[in-house]
């Protein structure tokens, strides 16, 4: 290849990058912290969406106790949840009285380190409690725990 094709290829790379000339060797100092931030906003999402699932079950008004034992939340229990209008859930989701029992069967098949949490309304009926417990104690299953809030002891001035 002779000097002059060389000579004229340098001058179109010239031109085309706009007649700058590029030193080598430098290095670009600039952080790019866009991604970062967006990688940091979806966890943020994400955490705000799953922190409620976290504790499960379906709220209810529990009956309030005054030698409240506190649980920790740890993940590993079965929350069967009865409302005040007699509707009963399995980890938020409706269930019928008569398929709990295979469904906590199921669970302790899976999970056997699982324990069966039950939050009943205050204000929901005996009967229906007491069908929900029949069901559990089908199951042959010992470790139950009934979920209460704690009556908070008032200071006299």
């Amino acid at each position: 290849m002779s000097s002059a094709t060389t000579f004229q290829q340098k001058k179109i790379r010239a031109r085309l990058r706009g007649g700058k000339k590029h030193p080598k060797g430098q290095v670009k100092a600039d952080i790019n912290v866009t991604p970062l931030v967006d990688v940091v906003l979806v966890l943020l999402i994400i955490f705000m969406v799953v922190t409620p699932m976290i504790a499960g079950g379906v709220q209810v008004q529990l009956p309030r106790t005054q030698n409240h034992a506190k649980k920790p939340d740890d993940g590993k229990d079965i929350i069967i949840s009865v409302t005040a209008d007699k509707r009963v859930y399995a980890a938020a989701r409706p269930i019928e009285i008569k398929s709990l029992a295979g469904y906590i069967e199921d669970q302790k098949r899976r999970f056997p380190e699982k324990t069966v949490f039950v939050k009943g309304d205050g204000k929901a009926t005996y009967g229906v409690v007491r069908d929900v417990m029949e069901a559990i104690h089908k199951t042959g299953l010992e470790d139950i725990m009934l979920g209460t809030d704690e009556i908070k002891a008032t200071k006299a001035p």
